[in-house]
């Protein structure tokens, strides 16, 4: 059986960066630097975490 993708917020995707401001993430998301997720009907942001790992791999990459 397939493990189900966990849904991130965004203080959990911020204590993952650790040191990254709010406000530097949401302007990462609008000039398109960072996985855009998705909103809920509430507002609220959820990213996959398969789709944060594969971020941070691709800047590993990058370096």
């Amino acid at each position: 059986m397939k493990k189900k993708d966990e849904l991130m917020t965004v203080p959990e995707i911020l204590e993952e960066l650790r040191g990254v401001s709010e406000r530097t993430f949401y302007r990462w998301r609008e000039i398109g630097k960072f996985p855009a997720g998705f909103r809920l009907p509430n507002g609220d942001i959820r990213l996959y975490r398969s789709e944060f790992e594969a971020w941070l791999e691709s800047l590993r990459r990058a370096a």
